[in-house]
């Protein structure tokens, strides 16, 4: 690991206990902030995730398996994006 992706990681650790203290807060519109960037940040790992496994070989089923959710359900928000992204490489 290089040391600007090892500061990328840090930055993005320190953000996310930011934003969980902030989700948190008495004042609604700084929670729900919080809350939707905390959904944005979950979302973007569980992408890279997925698209990890996958390059690694792994089954649809297997990776429904680890997320707790339906082989269709993660094949339906996943499988389309992939497809795309392998002929664009």
């Amino acid at each position: 690991m290089t040391q600007e992706e090892m500061s990328t990681r840090v930055d993005s650790m320190s953000e996310a206990t930011q934003l969980a203290a902030s989700a948190s807060s008495k004042d609604p519109a700084v929670g729900l902030r919080a809350v939707a960037s905390l959904r944005r940040l979950l979302e973007g790992l569980e992408r890279l995730q997925v698209e990890n496994a996958r390059k690694q070989g792994w089954p649809w089923e297997a990776i429904a398996a680890e997320l707790g959710v339906s082989k269709q359900a993660v094949h339906k928000k996943y499988a389309s994006g992939l497809r795309l992204r392998r002929r664009g490489k």
